[in-house]
């Protein structure tokens, strides 16, 4: 599974139309408001904004009026097939007067949207676990190192207090330092983070 470092846009001419395919990074439909408010009112003479979506636990696409099955859904088989999640695609047309036909959509909203992702951008998602733990102070410093290359943020009290993103190799060597931890949520987070 995949998702995409950087927002990424491309434009694509195909008898006068004018096909404008943006990929977002995404976590929730909150964000997926936005960027479709956003797109609406930076190309705001655009006859269609079809999209897709795909979010770890939601999926949804939309024709925007163009004919059924020939925009939306070619989007979302352009997602499907490169394994992305949390990410939004936005095509945007402008109509230039020449009809393409059914199969003409679905060819250009398949290439305008795949075009989109370059494979320099994708980014391995695996899973992960968010673990909270409390040390005394003189294990600080070798904590520290051994989280050197998750993310973790840290409190003090009378002890230190840690929030950790980590994957299974680095929850397995907390586990030899016999630190006492508690698994919060299982979660997907990037290969190498």
């Amino acid at each position: 599974m995949f998702t995409i470092k950087d927002n990424s846009k491309y434009v694509l001419e195909i008898k006068k139309s004018t096909f404008i395919g943006l990929l977002y990074k995404v976590d929730n439909t909150l964000e997926i408001e936005k960027y479709l408010k956003e797109v609406k009112n930076e190309y705001k003479d655009a006859k269609h904004y079809c999209y897709a979506y795909k979010l770890i636990d939601k999926a949804k696409f939309s024709d925007d009026a163009e004919p059924g099955g020939t925009a939306g859904l070619p989007i979302m088989e352009v997602l499907n097939k490169n394994d992305l999640v949390n990410v939004l695609c936005i095509v945007v047309r402008y109509f230039g007067g020449i009809k393409l036909g059914a199969g003409g959509l679905v060819r250009a909203y398949t290439k305008a949207s795949s075009n989109t992702i370059n494979k320099d951008n994708l980014v391995e998602l695996i899973n992960g676990y968010k673990i909270s733990l409390s040390i005394n102070y003189d294990k600080q410093k070798e904590l520290d190192n051994l989280l050197k290359n998750v993310s973790f943020k840290k409190e003090f009290s009378d002890t230190v207090n840690y929030l950790v993103k980590c994957d299974k190799d680095t929850l397995d060597k907390i586990k030899e330092l016999n630190i006492k931890y508690k698994i919060e949520d299982e979660i997907l987070m990037e290969k190498g983070f």
